[in-house]
C-alpha cells in the first residue's frame, strides 16, 4: 500500500510502498482509510518537535485524524464489523486504568498508543491498524473524508468548549483566537452549546468571513490593535478565550484579552507562555491546557456533525499529493482542514 512516511526530521516525508498492517491482537481493527486529516501537529512532527516525547522509530507513517471503513477485526471485537463506516479516536486506550474508567482517555496509564504520533503507523495511508475501543460507528452513508478531521481537530476544539460551557451562560463573552482548522470548529461548537457572545480574532479576512457565516457575532482583524479592540468590545476582557494559535508572537494575546476571573484555554502550541504571577493573583485569572479529547467528546461531536450543526470546511488532496497539502498548510493557504483521500 502507499503511505506517507517521515524518514528524517526537518525533511519532507516520502510516499512509500509498504505492506498493509495486519491484526496483532484480539481487539485490533484494520480500517480502510477514507480520509486522513492534515494537521499542524504533522508539521511539528516533521520538524522533530515531538521526537523527545514520543521517540518513534523512523521511518514511520504519520496521520492521526482518520475515518474510513472497517476492513478486518480481531476475534474479540463486537462493537463494529467489516464494512462499517467509522471515525477513530486518535488514541486507542486500555479501558482498565483509573483514567480510562473516569473517561479521561488521553491520560491513559495502560496500554495506550497514538497512531501517527507514537511508535505506531498512522493513517496517511491506504490502511490503518487501530483498536475496537477507538472506533465510533457512523451512519453508513457518511463520507469519511467529510468528517476525518473531527477525529482530532474536532474533539480538541469540542473538548475545550465542553469544559468551558458552565462559564458561558447568557451575557458572557467568548473570544476565539485563530479561525483556522481548529478554530472554525470551536466557533460552531460554541454556537451549538452556549448562548455566549462569540468574538473571533484572526489576521486573515477570509477566515473572518467564514467565521461570520458559522456563528461569530463579532470579528476582529489581528492587526496589532486587536487586543485593545477586544477589550473594548468586552468591557475589559472576555469571560473565556480560546487560543488556537499560541505561537509566532501571539502567545500572550489571548491572556491579555481575558477579563478578571476569566479563563484562557490554550489549544495551539509552539510558543512560550510567560505572565507575571501578580496577573494570576490580582486578576484571579485561569489558564487551562487542552490535549485532544475523550471518546465521549467524539461521540457527542458526531451527533452534532450528523445533525448539520458542526461542519468541516475542507480542501481534499489525493494521497500522492500529501506534500502539497503539508506545504499549503505550512504556507497558510488552507482554509479549514486539508484532507488526504487515498
Amino acid at each position: 500500500m502507499k503511505a506517507v512516511r517521515v524518514h528524517a526530521y526537518k525533511q519532507d516525508p516520502q510516499i512509500d510502498d509498504i505492506p498493509e498492517p495486519t491484526l496483532q491482537g484480539p481487539l485490533d481493527v484494520i480500517v480502510k482509510v477514507g480520509g486522513a486529516g492534515v494537521c499542524r501537529t504533522d508539521l511539528h512532527i516533521v520538524d522533530g518537535d515531538w521526537a523527545a516525547i514520543q521517540n518513534p522509530n523512523l521511518p514511520y507513517v504519520i496521520g492521526h485524524e482518520n475515518a474510513g471503513w472497517v476492513h478486518a477485526v480481531g476475534d474479540a471485537v463486537t462493537n463494529v464489523k467489516v464494512g462499517d463506516t467509522v471515525i477513530l479516536h486518535p488514541q486507542p486506550s486500555c479501558g482498565l486504568c483509573l483514567a480510562c474508567r473516569a473517561g479521561r482517555d488521553m491520560q491513559c496509564t495502560g496500554d495506550a498508543f497514538f497512531p501517527g504520533l507514537s511508535n505506531n503507523d498512522g493513517g496517511m495511508a491506504e490502511y490503518l491498524r487501530t483498536s475496537a475501543r477507538a472506533c465510533v460507528k457512523l451512519n453508513p452513508d457518511t463520507n469519511p473524508a467529510d468528517v476525518a478531521a473531527l477525529a482530532d481537530a474536532g474533539i480538541t476544539a469540542y473538548h475545550a468548549v465542553r469544559k468551558a460551557v458552565p462559564h458561558l451562560y447568557p451575557g458572557t463573552t467568548a473570544v476565539v483566537q485563530g479561525a483556522g482548522g481548529l478554530g472554525h470548529i470551536g466557533i460552531q461548537a460554541l454556537a451549538a452549546l452556549t448562548a455566549t457572545k462569540i468574538i473571533v480574532v484572526d489576521k486573515n479576512p477570509a477566515a473572518l468571513e467564514l467565521a461570520k457565516k458559522i456563528g461569530a457575532d463579532e470579528t476582529v482583524v489581528a492587526d496589532g490593535n486587536h487586543v485593545e479592540a477586544v477589550q473594548e468590545l468586552t468591557g475589559g476582557g472576555a469571560t473565556v478565550t480560546f487560543d488556537f494559535v499560541a505561537e509566532q508572537g501571539a502567545e500572550l494575546d489571548a491572556w491579555a484579552m481575558t477579563g478578571p476571573a476569566g479563563y484562557t484555554f490554550v489549544l495551539g502550541y509552539g510558543g512560550q507562555f510567560t505572565a507575571p504571577t501578580l496577573d494570576f493573583v490580582a486578576g484571579e485569572k485561569n489558564v487551562i491546557g487542552n490535549i485532544v479529547g475523550t471518546y465521549n467528546d467524539l461521540a457527542e461531536l458526531m451527533v452534532l456533525a450528523q445533525a448539520g450543526k458542526v461542519t468541516l470546511h475542507t480542501v481534499q488532496y489525493p494521497l500522492d499529493r500529501a506534500l502539497d497539502a503539508l506545504h499549503d498548510l505550512d504556507a497558510g493557504k488552507v482554509r479549514g482542514r486539508a484532507i488526504l483521500v487515498p
